[in-house]
């Protein structure tokens, strides 16, 4: 089984109708290019911009029942391809950062909202917005084939805790819309999230010409040794430059499963029983 992945590294339009279109148009040409799974980055029905403002937070969230949802809900299945679309969401009492992963049927896989939010005290940063508070791990119908699929959202990668929760729950592929600049240390993160869980991460990112991002969408797909020979190799499948576009990357499933079954890693020797102070609230 494989698949491919469309990163939509895309210019956010000025308004919400503008990034109906533009994604539509984006997911079509995903779909014509092969991909099972489009992917957009970071809170794509706004932009990743937050003014710290009642009337234009209410203005520019939308809800699940919204025509933005509806519409890409429409398309996945109109393209027989899954879509993982983002928005600010209507919540109360404040918006959350959310993904939607739908399937190629259109049904709802599932709705993550952002758990670590960037609140820094600072003037144009998350405080504004509630944080989730779950993750999920759903299998997602392919035609391709089933594969269970989680996700996290951009300062999540941070917290080695959400890539291993979501491998405990069963992930076998994370998707992560992403808004911010993707230089070696952070590409680190990822690498080292892959690596520790084996499992496979797409993230998708803003190209460089969106403030504060500079493109670089990575398939990392969490095989450390090649299968037949034993020898290391290199997790990373794609890496895009910083240019605007659609980008496809195809994750051999196969591959990964195989690993999986045949390495040590992840599971079989954790000690659970001496990691309790990993869940302590900690004085800052």
């Amino acid at each position: 089984m494989k698949l491919k992945i469309a990163f939509l590294q895309l210019i956010p339009g000025a308004n919400i109708e503008d990034n109906i279109e533009k994604g539509i148009k984006a997911c079509r040409k995903a779909k014509a290019e092969g991909a099972d799974i489009a992917l957009f980055p970071e809170m794509w029905s706004s932009g990743y911009v937050f003014l710290h403002n009642g009337e234009w937070l209410e203005q520019n969230s939308v809800s699940l029942e919204s025509e933005y949802v509806k519409r890409f809900s429409e398309l996945a299945a109109e393209l027989d391809m899954a879509i993982a679309v983002t928005l600010l969401e209507k919540h109360e009492p404040k918006p959350r950062n959310t993904v939607c992963l739908f399937d190629r049927h259109g049904k709802l896989v599932y709705r993550y909202s952002k758990v670590h939010i960037c609140d820094f005290g600072e003037d144009d940063d998350e405080g504004v917005l509630d944080a989730g508070d779950n993750f999920y791990v759903e299998e997602l119908d392919t035609k391709e084939g089933m594969i269970k699929v989680g996700s996290m959202i951009c300062y999540d990668r941070e917290f080695p805790e959400a890539a291993r929760i979501l491998m405990l729950k069963g992930a076998e592929f994370i998707l992560v819309p992403n808004a911010c600049t993707m230089e070696i240390n952070r590409l680190s993160q990822l690498r080292g999230r892959t690596y520790e869980n084996m499992v496979a991460i797409a993230t998708c990112n803003y190209p460089a010409s969106y403030r504060g991002c500079n493109g670089h969408s990575t398939l990392f797909d969490g095989v450390i040794y090649d299968t037949e020979t034993g020898a290391p190799r290199d997790m990373l499948v794609s890496e895009t430059g910083d240019k605007e576009g659609v980008f496809v990357a195809e994750l051999d499933v196969d591959m990964l499963r195989k690993y999986r079954n045949r390495e040590i890693g992840g599971l079989r020797n954790r000690r659970p029983e001496l990691y309790s102070l990993i869940a302590e609230n900690m004085d800052v």
